[in-house]
């Protein structure tokens, strides 16, 4: 097998999931498996599996911001991708370090709020923090229907309500926005690249699987990765909805609840 070559830098700040199938464990994955260098600022650690988060335990925000200066000043970095960030105060910390530390880097913001089995992994009193601290530093936001409508206050149910969902988060400060449609019903899931310039629509089957944990973490890595490679952002975005697509369809099948992709496939598939 030949070895992937590795380039560009992806600085993932994020929750840790001890099942290993989203959060930083699902990053670190999709970034290698794309040919990036992953490096990591662990936000916070979650006893999880398939089945649901079963514990919390917080990163005090000194070592959360001691990890992005001590990566940042020795590696560089090409882009920032943020997961998991649970309060308004390490909301405040990690944009307060990337100001300072990585303010010419692309960031990649996953708004995350609730994790696949329900628990919720951003406070209540932090979706505003989230919406006016983090919204305006996303060169890309990509969030999942609930994120977007708890982020604009917008109720979508359709194809319309993903652009006009886009368009508002756009007017909040976003550079881009993916407007991922999985949530909505249909054989087919749509998402959007809501920018400035237009809107580019992503269209792909549906797959009738259980097996999605980490979806949403694996698709911004993935697109982190090709931003911090060099690739325009439609390109990014394209390249990262095939590598999901077959992570899905290949999933191992693990576990009793919602099972995680085969983040591997493309290392596995190299001659």
């Amino acid at each position: 097998m030949t070895a992937t070559p590795t380039h560009g830098r992806v600085l993932i700040v994020a929750g840790s999931d001890s099942g290993g199938g989203a959060g930083i464990q699902a990053d670190i994955k999709a970034v290698t498996a794309l040919g990036g260098y992953a490096m990591t600022a662990i936000t916070a650690l979650t006893a999880q599996n398939t089945l649901g988060v079963h514990g919390v335990q917080p990163t005090p925000l000194d070592f959360i911001a001691q990890q992005i200066d001590v990566v940042v000043d020795d590696l560089g970095v090409d882009c920032v991708k943020t997961g998991m960030l649970a309060t308004t105060e390490v909301i405040e910390t990690v944009a307060d370090r990337l100001d300072a530390k990585a303010a010419k880097a692309a960031v990649v913001v996953d708004p995350v709020m609730v994790a696949k089995g329900g628990h919720p992994l951003l406070a209540a009193a932090a979706v505003a923090a989230m919406r006016e601290i983090m919204v305006p530093r996303a060169s890309l936001l990509t969030p999942n229907v609930p994120e977007a409508e708890a982020l604009t206050g917008l109720t979508i149910a359709g194809g319309d309500d993903l652009r006009r969902a886009g368009e508002a988060l756009l007017a909040q400060g976003a550079s881009a926005v993916l407007m991922k449609g999985g949530h909505l019903d249909g054989p087919q899931v749509t998402d959007l690249l809501v920018a400035p310039d237009g809107v580019t629509v992503f269209e792909g089957p549906r797959i009738a699987t259980r097996h999605t944990h980490g979806t949403g973490c694996t698709t911004a890595s993935a697109i982190a990765a090709g931003l911090a490679q060099g690739m325009d952002l439609a390109a990014a975005v394209g390249r990262a909805r095939a590598y999901v697509q077959v992570a899905i369809a290949s999933a191992p099948g693990y576990g009793h609840g919602h099972g995680p992709l085969n983040h591997v496939h493309t290392v596995m598939a190299d001659p």
